[in-house]
């Protein structure tokens, strides 16, 4: 059977799925829960794929709410992995379309089983809880969850089609400083000033941002700054995102901003602290070869080229860290027929409508034929792999 052929057995397969997606989808955005406590939604991916034959391990590595999914052919052969996210954002809900994300990879994964039952291999879908906040793709990551799998999948919903590209690195560091409270008015040569410690970090960050390359961003918030304005601070603490395109460049600048908190806890008496309030993430390294194979994936589905945006370097993402284990694309899919930007009620409402669902079903379908050319196209896949050979490093684990 040629590549074609196998391709329109894949569409076939998804559409037999498709109201059973399109269900689970509904469901997930119509129950929204936050990261780590998605127990509805990671049942409900989790009934379907056994179901459908496949072994579901969970919870994986003390992570109530992550699984990993495993069909395996039981002859030799290429290891897929398609991730899944399905956390939902405080208060608005499904406003990122991680109820499509999850589908669109479930769906794919229901239409390659049959290919890969055929070549050979194994196929993996991982459930990957709270993207949003302490992402388990970090924890995964860290423990080798990807180091053996050949490619790793996933597109995001949109208002556009964008092709994949690259994500900034990112530590989340709080500062606390510890102080002496006197009063304000009364005695205030005995105190310690915690918040002026504070201060001084901010002002010292702002200062230091003329010496950093164009790709670097580093802002916060100061999250406790005192109890009364009569009381000098004996806390005070700042949470600071510091991110830039590339993990070296972003440890450089940590290790920098820890020397200006140590600096701002010298100059004004206090005591430090400082920690990591979220997982640490990892640039995103596209596998360009995998990108142009679902971009001409796209454009044979008959998307117009002129319609495909260019990547857009912006956030933080823990695929990030899946990407330095294993080649990885995440590509963005049109969902919604005007711009809504993400995060917003807009694009969540929109994203709930049959026109999403169908985009839905889609997505399934870009990422399941990707996936086939790899498999299927002669010499495709050592490509895919001698690109990520000379991109790749493997970092320490994260704090």
């Amino acid at each position: 059977m040629n590549n074609k052929a196998h391709k329109q057995r894949i569409e076939a397969g998804i559409d037999r799925h498709a109201a059973e997606l399109t269900e689970i989808a509904v469901y997930i955005a119509q129950n929204p829960e936050l990261g780590n406590e998605e127990f509805k939604a990671s049942a409900r991916l989790k009934q379907s794929l056994a179901a459908h034959g496949f072994e579901v391990e969970a919870p994986v590595l003390g992570i109530e709410t992550a699984f990993v999914g495993t069909f395996r052919s039981g002859k030799p052969g290429p290891t897929v992995a398609l991730l899944c996210e399905y956390d939902a954002l405080p208060e608005i809900g499904h406003a990122c379309g991680h109820h499509l994300i999850c589908t669109m990879s479930l769906g794919a994964a229901l239409g390659l089983k049959d290919l890969v039952a055929q070549l050979g291999g194994t196929l993996r879908v991982y459930g990957t809880p709270a993207e949003e906040t302490r992402g388990a793709k970090v924890t995964m990551a860290d423990a080798g969850l990807f180091d053996d799998c050949d490619f790793a999948l996933m597109a995001h919903p949109y208002y556009a089609f964008q092709k994949s590209g690259s994500a900034l690195a990112m530590d989340a560091i709080q500062y606390e400083f510890y102080g002496k409270a006197s009063h304000a008015a009364a005695s205030p040569e005995a105190g310690v000033n915690a918040l002026d410690a504070v201060l001084q970090l901010f002002n010292a960050i702002n200062a230091l941002r003329q010496q950093t390359r164009t790709d670097a961003r580093i802002h916060g918030i100061i999250n406790h700054g005192g109890v009364a304005a009569n009381i000098i601070p004996d806390y005070a603490s700042a949470q600071f995102y510091i991110r830039s395109a590339d993990r070296p460049y972003t440890d450089e600048l940590v290790a920098k901003v820890r020397r200006i908190a140590e600096g701002a806890a010298l100059q004004t008496g206090c005591e430090l602290k400082v920690s990591n309030y979220e997982y640490s993430y990892d640039e995103l390294i596209t596998n360009e070869t995998l990108s142009e194979t679902f971009t001409r994936n796209l454009i044979e589905a008959g998307i117009d080229p002129g319609d495909i945006q260019e990547p857009v370097n912006g956030g933080s993402a823990d695929v990030g860290n899946v990407s330095t284990r294993c080649p990885a694309i995440h590509p963005y899919v049109q969902v919604v027929p005007e711009r809504h930007e993400l995060h917003s009620i807009g694009f969540r409402d929109l994203a709930q409508q049959d026109a999403a669902y169908d985009a839905m079903i889609f997505g399934a379908k870009l990422l399941a034929a990707t996936a086939c050319d790899v498999l299927t196209v002669p010499g495709l896949l050592e490509r895919v792999r001698e690109e990520f050979r000379r991109q790749a490093y493997r970092p320490a684990p994260s704090a």
